[in-house]
């Protein structure tokens, strides 16, 4: 059961009175997600997508987009096909989201260099190849949002964000990976963490690069 609770209540709230009037469900266990939507004070639960992220397509913007759709319509359906007692223990989330009054947030980040779409890397050599490819210049992240609602309406949007990193020695690459801390990240860096001293400077989002462009989801959550 895929399924964690953050602080319920009849209505989805946010903190100082802000109101967004569905329950929301994020659709990824990536725990960067659930820490920013905490931080702008988000009640929401997470039930994670088992969706097949293979896809053909190039261009990073719909690439994002697509995989974020189809993580979001997997759990809309895993909602409406399974017993949601089963995977929800709060009773009312369960009434509320059994009528249909829930929205999903699902969502995909990668890195883009040249057109080289770089995702999690598969192993340390990976790692190294893709940071050796970061190194010194400017990349894209691109992160997908899609907000799919109880009654099957979906909206989509991509945020960019480009970072400028500086040169890297190959004792620097290879230190960083050893912590382990690229592994499980697009582009094999998280700019939150150690990787942060190789940041030059940023155009953009910066919590778009982390995970998930809070405020876009926020303001695109209230239309």
């Amino acid at each position: 059961m895929c399924y964690n609770k953050a602080k319920a209540c009849s209505h989805v709230m946010m903190k100082d009175g802000i109101t967004v009037m569905k329950r929301t469900i994020l659709a990824s266990g990536s725990p960067r997600r659930k820490e920013l939507l905490e931080q702008i004070g988000m009640e929401f639960i997470v039930i994670t997508s088992e969706a097949d992220e293979h896809t053909d397509i190039t261009d990073p913007e719909q690439y994002v987009i697509y995989l974020s759709g189809i993580k979001a319509e997997a759990v809309h359906n895993k909602i409406q096909e399974s017993n949601i007692d089963d995977i929800v223990s709060d009773k009312e989330w369960q009434q509320d989201i059994k009528e249909g009054d829930y929205v999903i947030i699902g969502a995909d980040t990668i890195v883009s260099h040249k057109g080289h779409i770089l995702t999690k890397p598969k192993d340390e050599q990976d790692a190294y190849n893709m940071l050796k490819e970061l190194s010194g210049d400017c990349h894209q992240v691109y992160t997908g949002v899609t907000l799919m609602y109880g009654d099957g309406r979906k909206k989509s949007f991509a945020g960019r964000t480009d970072v400028y990193c500086y040169e890297l020695t190959d004792k620097e690459i290879w230190d960083y990976i050893s912590t382990g801390e690229p592994m499980d990240k697009a582009g094999a860096y998280g700019i939150q963490g150690r990787f942060a001293a190789f940041i030059k400077k940023i155009d953009g989002d910066y919590n778009n690069v982390v995970g998930l462009p809070v405020a876009g989801v926020y303001q695109e959550m209230k239309l």
